[in-house]
């Protein structure tokens, strides 16, 4: 439905002698649009919906749907379940017209909130292997984490042996300046 300003700039530019497949170029608008508009009376709105609205097969069923989901809550009724049920009392559409009713029905989770990990600063660092690729050439790299401040030391190796491991551990304490209390490895 047009707002009165369009349907009065219609008017108008009628009025100013346009003709209506001018009117329909100039507005953007189909001409049978702007018959219509033309044709009723100013004081009178103007509906342009297609049709009447028909209800749906669903209407005559739906307080039963919502008392029978509030009552499972907090399960989930299968919509085939339900369709049998609403076979037996006569309904005759679809089982995809219920699953799409249901599913606007349904509740939505919450999520649950993020705990985040906190630690003193110096008290943790996290150290973990990333590997890219295995075989012939493998490539690695070595992560170091900082509990509490998140800051990271990455380095890229070609083997994950114990000597390497130690190396990389000596090099990150000497970028994040020191050793935390506690170190926890994730092999």
């Amino acid at each position: 439905m047009k707002t009165q300003e369009e349907c009065m700039e219609i008017r108008i530019l009628s009025r100013q002698g346009k003709g209506i497949r001018e009117i329909s170029r100039l507005m953007g608008i189909s001409r049978n649009t702007v018959r219509k508009y033309l044709r009723t009376p100013i004081n009178e709105p103007v509906n342009l919906a297609r049709g009447k609205s028909r209800g749906s097969k669903l209407d005559p069923y739906k307080q039963y749907l919502e008392q029978r989901i509030t009552s499972a809550l907090p399960h989930r009724l299968p919509s085939p379940v339900l369709h049998r049920e609403l076979q037996a009392m006569g309904y005759s559409g679809s089982e995809r017209l219920i699953r799409l009713y249901v599913g606007r029905l349904a509740p939505v989770k919450v999520p649950e909130p993020v705990v985040r990990f906190e630690t003193e600063p110096g008290h943790q660092m996290q150290v973990d292997w990333c590997v890219f690729r295995r075989g012939r050439s493998p490539l690695s790299a070595f992560v170091a984490t900082l509990g509490h401040s998140r800051s990271s030391f990455v380095k890229f190796v070609t083997s994950e042996r114990f000597e390497v491991l130690r190396e990389c551990h000596e090099e990150a304490f000497a970028f994040l300046a020191g050793l935390p209390v506690r170190s926890s490895t994730t092999i």
